[in-house]
């Protein structure tokens, strides 16, 4: 025993027993060869060993992200692209990436540059083969290879040290140089101003706000050519594979016919001249609201001179004073510009709108803001600052004419459109009594449009169903009949005409029926195309669209 610890010594003391100094041990032979051998050998590849553990184990996935510009205007078709740094906490390397933007024209490569230590440098200052090694050679001598002795230094006298960006040298605002290009650091995200906050302190981030973009240079289109449309002509400079042009396709589905809702604007017009037959031809122009087009049809009046029909094909219309060979596309007529007491210049025609159809009228009304000349709010604001010279007529009467009303509003400015939004919205609307006559002749019209000729056969079951040869048969009967033959006639016509033609006991007598509806043997004179055209106004001067008798000049005075 060479030596005992302090609680034994202490133990053993108070026992009485009596400790000696503690005594050298005794060194083993053994041991003592191999340090000897240690301290007389000397190590040729003396390695350093660098403790990168720790630094592992506390950045690992932690990644410093900066956003940065490479101004790259100096070369040709060069200009500023963005990048993103990532600068890895864990072993001190950098990664950049471009950001690469929808038709740049560029190819979409990985990486902008590969992750490495990143030098400070310039590649004007780049080291020779050789140069920079992990090992100092101080001495060599003897034979290369076999029996040859070289002698390391292990103080590294005269290497060459090469400095690396580190997470110190970057921050917003900050030039750092990529193998020569000259990269600015923009921006960085929170994670990485958290980190600088807590290590450095710094407090200010100057974000820089890249320079907008200059205005893309507008495309010069060609002017137009003359050939086919200006739309189509379009289409063959947009590409080397010509296309046609697209429509409006969901515009073409809200606005399309179904049912009973046609989209179609319908207005009666007259041509601006001065020649005597032409003032009193009449023009039905249809706007079709699916794809912004115009029709114009034109009535066959007797004894006209005129033959009527089609008067111009369904298409878009420009508007006049314009250039034809122009590289700006044209104005065409819209919905809103059509309205009663409006001049339109239809391929150098000047048409006079002068009526409405009811569905125009309600289609303005129910969308005040597409339709200014419709909208009651925007046109008694007109009247707002004359309510003592309109009411001067108004307040004395309690109802008066159509006639009367729009010439007292006409001395107010407005147009006849705005005066027939407002007799509409105040009028006082009189039931008419139905005309079985108007009912005969809209079903002998809709009959010859379909061309049903088989009266015969109508009239054959007809009188088969009449058992005691009367001449007449039930109601019900007569529907079931004109059901089973598929009579192509609307359903309130339909309804009409057997309400119309049947007697106290609800009984019809087909024969007369029959008669009534055969377009072809016998017509209805009474429905001309003279009382057609006449019966566009009423009787005094209200278009057909408005359907009143009289305005309540009362409510209207309130309302100013």
């Amino acid at each position: 025993m060479t030596g005992c610890d302090g609680f034994t010594r202490n133990f053993l003391t108070r026992l009485g027993v009596t400790i000696g100094d503690e005594l050298p041990a005794p060194k083993d032979p053994y041991t003592k060869l191999r340090e000897e051998i240690d301290e007389s050998m000397q190590p040729l590849r003396p390695y350093e060993r660098l403790d990168k553990l720790k630094q592992f184990l506390e950045h690992d996935r932690h990644v410093l992200k900066f956003d940065g510009i490479w101004d790259d205007t100096r070369a040709m078709f060069g200009d500023n692209r963005k990048m993103i740094i990532h600068y890895f906490l864990a072993d001190d390397t950098i990664e950049i990436r471009e950001v690469i933007g929808p038709n740049a024209g560029r190819d979409a490569v990985p990486v902008f540059l590969k992750r490495a230590k990143l030098p400070k440098y310039s590649p004007l200052d780049m080291r020779q083969p050789g140069e920079t090694t992990d090992r100092t050679v101080l001495n060599v001598f003897g034979p290369m290879g076999h029996g040859g002795r070289y002698i390391l230094d292990s103080l590294k006298t005269g290497a060459v040290h090469d400095s690396f960006y580190t997470d110190a040298d970057l921050q917003i605002g900050q030039q750092i140089n990529v193998w020569g290009r000259t990269l600015t650091l923009t921006d960085a995200d929170e994670f990485t101003k958290d980190f600088y906050r807590s290590k450095y302190g710094v407090t200010e981030f100057n974000v820089i706000r890249p320079a907008p973009a200059a205005p893309a240079k507008a495309r010069e289109l060609p002017p137009y050519n003359g050939f086919g449309s200006e739309e189509d002509s379009l289409c063959s400079c947009m590409g080397l594979i010509p296309k046609p042009p697209q429509r409006d396709f969901i515009k073409f589905m809200e606005k399309d016919s179904s049912g009973l809702n046609s989209n179609i604007l319908r207005f009666v017009a007259t041509l601006k001249t001065e020649n005597p037959v032409d003032a009193g031809r009449r023009f039905i122009v249809s706007f079709f609201l699916s794809d912004d087009t115009i029709s114009v049809f034109e009535p066959p009046q007797r004894n006209s001179g005129v033959v009527g029909g089609k008067f111009l094909e369904r298409g878009r219309i420009k508007k006049p004073g314009q250039e034809i060979f122009k590289s700006d596309m044209s104005e065409y007529y819209m919905a809103c510009e059509l309205y009663i007491g409006a001049e339109v210049t239809f391929n150098d025609h000047i048409f006079i709108i002068e009526d409405a159809d009811e569905y125009a009228m309600h289609y303005m009304e129910s969308r005040p803001s597409e339709f200014p000349k419709a909208n009651i709010d925007v046109i008694m604001g007109k009247l707002s600052g004359r309510k003592e010279q309109i009411g001067a007529v108004c307040n004395n009467i309690e109802t008066c004419s159509y006639s009367e009303f729009a010439a007292n509003l006409r001395q107010a400015g407005l147009v006849e459109h705005e005066i027939a939004t407002i007799a509409r919205h105040f009028a006082r609307r009189i039931a008419k009594p139905a005309s079985i006559n108007y009912a005969r002749a809209i079903a002998q019209e809709q009959l010859r449009k379909k061309i049903f000729e088989d009266f015969q056969r109508l009239q054959e079951a007809c009188a088969f169903e009449d058992l005691n040869k009367t001449g007449k048969i039930h109601v019900k009967h007569l529907q079931t009949i004109t059901r089973a033959f598929k009579l192509p006639v609307s359903g309130n016509i339909l309804s009409q005409l057997f309400k119309l033609s049947q007697d106290s006991e609800e009984n019809i007598d087909y024969k007369e029926f029959i008669n009534a509806l055969n377009w072809r043997d016998h017509q209805n004179l009474e429905w001309t195309e003279a009382s057609a055209r006449d019966s566009l106004y009423s009787s005094d001067g209200a278009p057909v669209g408005l359907n009143i008798e009289m305005i309540d000049c009362v409510a209207f005075y309130n309302a100013l």
